[in-house]
Order: structure tokens, then C-alpha cells, then sequence
């Protein structure tokens, strides 16, 4: 048996057992480790390569950019136990409610606001359905529409950053572009760092805001029954007061976690920490910092973590015997055979990609399948950051596309029981031709995801 077979099967392997769900980090690493002895025992695998493999968990343990992983993670778990989102929608609702869809706008900002500050799809899926949800049925808003703009919006924190998507990106991306500069006899090409991904992911992720915004002014417009007028309650806050207190603390901590970073002020780990004690003073603001409430969120902060970088060990022992087996190159010569040159390639990738988001977690997206075909379509020509890019928007439909949709599960379980299932599936459609559209774009105009990183740096 040729030993490029032996590595898809084994591949095609790990697929069906992640399907199954057992643990991700086990079935990458434990299935690697049977298929490497495999291959030794007929002879086709060098098992001198896995002496390699603690030189990438050291280099691992050594990266200061992965710091930034359990910071961000902490401040997305503080922002959402504090209450910041409440005080943010109440906020929006009263700047937007008098339009005709202006609630509906007001949860896509809110949602643009919490991406930007928390990044965690889950929490932020969750909050927003629990608290804007209701608000728009009793309004009289459409139900498909107003499942659809929670999960919409709820997903942003794939794209907007600071985005732990983004911060893994960058990490595998930095490898591939270093992997296809090699094959290229550039032993030293540009660097693809998180400063860069963020600050390209800026636009794009405004971008689809203005595209679900404008999805909604044309319900309004088109089908007004669905997004009626919220009218004013007579015994409201001031205004002005209510934007001072619920708007202005969440963007300045914005502000200062992306403006140090795309400033070159901090590195993307020190304003992770920023982030991290920023949020604990909101949470301060708003009188919701207590020990058991630190102690949750330390925990919750961990046990994510863990899981993160649990996937990234067990990965790497994937790619390691993958590459030992010779898939990638057997890819290599899949995508460059491909009809229409890189056109084709991005085409395919983009479509697999697509595909594995019904079933498989983004994190496990990023770590295997990520590392196998970065290099090749950086070497047949694409921008790592405008692949970057579109792979993450690629991974945030995923969250929206029925029937396996993370975000259409969260929302499940925080909906009212009016709320039937076939309401989320059918309100997210329009979400997901938009995602696919954002995809294309992009992939006409690259310059949406590399004008930004360009000017600044």
C-alpha cells in the first residue's frame, strides 16, 4: 500500500470517529499514533519522524501570541456574566426603536459590540437570545426574522475582532506561509502575525454588519408587518444617561484592547490582559463582582482553555504523521491538477470546509485541516491574510448552516417555547446566503481584507 493511501484512510479515519463524538484531542492524537506504528510495521512510515513531536509541543508551551487565548477567553466569560449586554440592547433599543426595524438594528449593533468585546459564539448566541428574543416577539417581529438576526449577530465574534479564531488562525496560517515559502526556496518570507489578521478581519466584519443591516431595512421596507415600530415607554431613563452608563464603558475597553493592538501600543497578549482586567472592572460598574462569581469565570476560563490547547497537542501529533505518510503532498498535486488554477483550488477548499462546518467544531477545523492545505494554496498564489479571512467567515456559516449549526443549538435551548425549530432554520437561510456572499466578495475584491493591515503597518 502506498503510504499517501494509508494517510488519507487514516484521515478519512479520524473523521468518522469525531462524528461519533468521542474526544477530539484523543481521536487526533491517539489515531495518529496507531497509523504511525501501522505504517512502521509495513515499512512505509520513518517512526523516527515522532522524535519531532516534543519540539512542537515545547514550541507550543513557548509561544507568548497563544497567552492571549485564555486572556480573551476571560474577558468574554466576565462580559457575559456581568450584565454588559442587557445594559447594551435596552441602550440600542431606545436609539433605534422609533425606525421600522430598528430593534432588529439594534441587535445586530449589540451583537457587533459584544463580538468585539467577548468572541465567544456560545455566550454571546445564548445572551442574546434569552434577552433580545423575547423583546422582539412581543414587539410583533417576524419570528423567523428575529431568530435569524440573534444567530447572525451571535456569530459575529468568528470575524470581528479581538477573535479567538482569529488568534489560531494566525498561529497555523504563520506555519503555512512559512511551509510554502520553503517550497518556493524563500527561507525567509513576511511574517503573518495576529496584528495582522486582526486588522484585516476589521472591514470584512463590518462589512457583513452592513450586510445584515441592510437585510433587515429591506424586510422593514419590503414585508413591514415583520419588523413593526417599538413605541417609547413613558417612564424611561434619560437617553443620554442611559448611553453615558451602557455604551460608552464597553467601547472604550474596545477601544483600548484593539486600538493598543492595531497601534502597535501592545502586543495582541498584553492587551488580552488589558481586556481581561477591564472587563472585571465593568463587571465592578455594574455591582456583579463577587469571589463566587470570579471563582466561576476562572473556571469556565480554564476548562475552555484546556480544551483549546488539548486540540492543539493532539493535532500536531496529527500533521506529523500526516505529513510522514505523504498526504500532503498527495494534496498538493490534487489542488494544483484541479481545472481553473487557484480559482479551483480556493473553490474546493472553501466548499470542504463548508461541508466539515456541519459536523465539526471550528477548533478542530483549524488544527487539521487548516495546516494540510494552507500551504499549497499559499503557494499557488493567495495572500495568507486574505485566505485567513475567508476561512473565517467560512467557519462562522458553518455556526448558522441547518442542520448542525452550533449557534441554531444554542439558540434552541434559549428560545421561548413558541419558537419552533423550523422558525431558526428558516430565519437563518438568508444569513448564510449573505456568509457565502461576504466569501465572494472577498474573493473578487481581496483588497477588503488587506487595504487596512497595508495602511497601518
Amino acid at each position: 500500500m502506498a503510504p499517501e493511501v494509508l494517510g488519507l484512510i487514516m484521515f478519512m479515519t479520524v473523521l468518522a470517529i469525531l462524528l461519533t463524538g468521542f474526544p477530539v484531542a484523543l481521536t487526533l492524537a491517539g489515531v495518529a499514533l496507531l497509523f504511525a506504528f501501522l505504517g512502521d510495521w509495513m515499512g512505509i512510515f520513518p517512526l523516527g519522524m515522532l522524535g519531532a513531536y516534543p519540539l512542537r509541543i515545547f514550541g507550543t508551551m513557548t509561544n507568548d501570541v497563544l497567552v492571549a487565548v485564555p486572556l480573551f477567553i476571560f474577558m468574554g466569560v466576565m462580559l457575559e456574566r456581568s450584565n454588559v449586554a442587557g445594559a447594551l440592547l435596552e441602550t440600542m433599543g431606545l436609539l433605534f426603536g422609533r425606525l421600522r426595524g430598528g430593534l432588529g438594528i439594534s441587535v445586530i449593533v449589540v451583537g457587533m459590540l459584544l463580538a468585539a468585546s467577548t468572541g465567544i459564539v456560545g455566550a454571546t448566541v445564548v445572551t442574546m437570545g434569552l434577552l433580545s428574543l423575547p423583546i422582539m416577539l412581543r414587539m410583533g417581529y417576524d419570528p423567523k426574522l428575529a431568530t435569524g438576526l440573534v444567530c447572525a449577530s451571535g456569530t459575529l465574534g468568528q470575524i470581528i475582532p479581538p477573535s479567538i479564531v482569529l488568534v489560531l488562525l494566525a498561529e497555523i496560517l504563520q506555519g503555512a506561509n512559512e511551509s510554502a515559502a520553503a517550497l518556493g526556496g524563500d527561507l525567509a518570507p513576511e511574517p503573518v502575525t495576529v496584528i495582522d489578521l486582526f486588522a484585516g478581519a476589521l472591514l470584512p466584519g463590518l462589512m457583513l454588519v452592513g450586510l445584515y443591516i441592510c437585510w433587515q431595512i429591506f424586510m422593514a421596507i419590503w414585508k413591514p408587518s415583520s419588523s413593526p415600530i417599538v413605541p417609547p415607554q413613558p417612564d424611561q431613563p434619560p437617553l443620554f444617561w442611559l448611553v453615558i452608563t451602557g455604551i460608552v464603558p464597553p467601547m472604550f475597553l474596545i477601544v483600548a484592547v484593539l486600538g493598543s493592538i492595531l497601534f502597535g501600543i501592545a502586543t495582541p497578549t498584553e492587551s488580552a490582559a488589558v481586556g481581561a482586567i477591564g472587563a472585571a472592572l465593568l463587571a465592578v460598574k455594574n455591582k456583579r463582582l463577587t469571589w463566587s462569581m470570579v471563582r466561576d469565570v476562572g473556571q469556565e476560563t480554564t476548562k475552555i482553555s484546556s480544551m483549546v490547547f488539548l486540540i492543539l497537542i493532539g493535532a500536531s501529533m496529527f500533521s506529523l504523521v500526516f505529513r510522514g505518510f505523504g498526504g500532503d503532498e498527495l494534496i498538493e498535486e490534487f489542488l494544483s491538477d484541479l481545472p481553473g488554477g487557484l480559482f479551483g483550488a480556493m473553490f474546493v477548499v472553501m466548499a470542504a470546509i463548508f461541508f466539515l462546518g456541519f459536523f465539526l467544531d471550528f477548533i478542530e477545523i483549524i488544527f487539521v485541516v487548516v495546516p494540510i492545505v494552507g500551504p499549497i494554496l499559499i503557494a499557488l498564489g493567495i495572500d495568507p491574510l486574505v485566505l485567513g479571512i475567508m476561512i473565517g467567515i467560512n467557519l462562522q456559516t458553518s455556526f448558522l448552516t441547518p442542520p448542525f449549526g452550533f449557534a441554531l443549538f444554542y439558540l434552541r435551548g434559549a428560545a421561548p417555547p413558541e419558537i419552533k425549530t423550523t422558525d431558526i432554520y428558516r430565519g437563518v437561510l438568508p444569513f448564510v446566503v449573505i456568509q457565502l456572499s461576504a466569501i465572494g466578495i472577498i474573493a473578487v475584491f481581496p483588497g477588503i481584507a488587506t487595504w487596512l493591515p497595508r495602511a497601518i503597518f
